[in-house]
């Protein structure tokens, strides 16, 4: 093996070491916080809201014309609802919009022939909300690709960790035979207690 390919190993080694350090932190975490997720509960606050709203708005014969734009920012300006619509059905009697985002839904059901409305919220709380995030649940797809950014972060820095200590002759053999033991640990450990 050359020098150059040591040394570009080296330096994409520690830069990404570093530039991954918050990710590593995060993701350690929140691994153990759903791992012991007896452990690390927050309380869940639920609230329900129920009023009236224009039924000129939902009271629409061509269901075509109901502006479903203006029905979520209404719930989003008037109640602070927030988070993607998850999900937008248009019964014959009713509407359901339902908006999810970690650690946060909200269901909505309007009746439109009198423009009466439940609005039902649930935040899990600040551990939910990150553990949401380590999952990538609810979270889009900006953060999909930071999932993915992140784990490829992760195996280059392993990867080029283990091309350092192929060059390190006084250490690889120890280095190798530890990366060995750390891998049949972890299938044995699952192998006979996992199941």
């Amino acid at each position: 093996m050359n020098k150059q390919v040591a040394r570009i190993s080296r330096w994409l080694h520690i830069y990404l070491s570093m530039v991954s350090f918050a990710i590593v932190l995060f993701f350690s975490i929140t691994g153990l916080t759903l791992n012991h997720a007896d452990y690390f509960q927050s309380p869940i606050a639920t609230s329900t809201v129920k009023g009236t709203m224009n039924k000129d708005w939902v009271n629409v014969s061509d269901t075509l014309k109901i502006d479903k734009l203006k029905l979520v920012e209404y719930f989003r300006n008037q109640y602070k609802v927030h988070g993607a619509v998850y999900d937008f059905r248009i019964d014959d009697s009713q509407i359901t919009i339902s908006f999810k985002s970690p650690g946060y839904e909200a269901d909505i059901f309007v009746n439109r022939a009198s423009g009466e409305f439940e609005l039902a919220q649930t935040n899990a709380g600040l551990i939910a909300f990150f553990n949401d995030l380590h999952k990538g649940r609810d979270s889009g797809k900006n953060w999909s690709w930071v999932i993915d950014i992140s784990a490829i972060l992760l195996v280059i820095v392993s990867l080029t960790g283990l091309i350092l200590i192929l060059y390190i002759k006084r250490k690889r053999l120890a280095g190798l035979l530890m990366a060995i033991v750390g891998l049949l640990a972890m299938i044995l450990i699952y192998y006979f207690w996992g199941q």
